[in-house]
């Protein structure tokens, strides 16, 4: 039986969102999936998994993807739903992708770095041979193969530049480093950007050919590039400080992307964007 959906369906999602992003939909966007169909095979021996690392490295991309299909045609998709997978690595996988270590356990995965270094000596680069960028590449590529566009795939959580930067100067020591080296910490900033949307605009790339269009962790949809951002790093400083070292960065983030959404992490946040509220009122 397979993916109960189809292009003529994607056709409308493309259309609903499109006046949504665009402030012209009269209703919510609702989406309903609704677990138990037949899906008219037998159930892979590949468990389903919440954190797609949790995968051994020896397991094949393709019998990921055959254990997503199996859950994706086990669902009715009502209202404005779509099918759509997710790739979870951890949220702030970019700075796995930059060196870091990933730790999965049971129930998440969550990254350290190899080696405590002072913040002057932490560079951003590149890495094309890194494990899990060679990874979520065979999951994509594997994913296309076998669904040709009919099902959404999702850019995996790559986190937010401040939330990168915390994993190699962990959140005890980061807050001091606004104090102590400012300088330091912007430069930081700019390189992870610069690394977010050099990855960002690769896996999309690689994607684009057949995807319907963009996702993320959140499966709203739109045609053009867009993306949830976050700063959970926030929650630890003032207003004023959001202002020197967070702003700046998400401003540019929101100019290079279509339809931008922010993600915000908790009451914590709050006074950071009532301060930011009041000064655009």
């Amino acid at each position: 039986m397979g993916i109960d959906f189809n292009h003529e369906r994607w056709e409308n999602v493309r259309k609903v969102s499109r006046h949504w992003w665009a402030g012209e939909l009269d209703r919510p966007l609702i989406q309903m999936r609704v677990s138990g169909c037949d899906p008219g095979r037998p159930q892979p021996e590949l468990p389903a998994r919440g954190f797609t690392s949790s995968y051994s490295l020896t397991t094949r991309a393709e019998a990921i993807v055959d254990r997503w299909d199996y859950d994706l045609s086990r669902a009715e998709y009502l209202g404005d739903a779509f099918p759509c997978i997710w790739p979870n690595f951890g949220p702030g996988v970019l700075a796995a992708l930059m060196g870091a270590e990933l730790i999965n356990d049971e129930h998440t995965a969550w990254f350290v770095p190899r080696e405590q270094q002072e913040i002057a000596d932490i560079h951003f680069k590149d890495d094309p041979d890194n494990v899990w960028l060679k990874r979520l590449e065979d999951l994509y590529r594997a994913a296309l193969e076998r669904w040709q566009g009919l099902v959404q795939l999702s850019m995996t959580d790559l986190g937010g530049s401040l939330d990168i930067l915390s994993t190699f100067r962990p959140s005890e020591r980061l807050p001091f480093d606004l104090y102590d080296h400012p300088d330091q910490v912007k430069r930081l900033t700019w390189e992870a950007h610069e690394m977010w949307f050099k990855h960002f605009e690769a896996f999309n790339e690689r994607l684009r050919p057949t995807n319907p269009g963009y996702t993320a962790w959140t499966p709203i949809f739109s045609e053009t590039p867009y993306y949830m951002l976050q700063c959970d790093f926030c929650y630890m400083v003032s207003p004023d400080m959001f202002d020197e070292f967070v702003k700046p960065e998400l401003a540019a983030a929101c100019k290079r992307l279509t339809n931008p959404f922010y993600h915000l992490d908790g009451p914590g946040q709050l006074p950071i964007w009532t301060a930011c509220w009041k000064l655009r009122n």
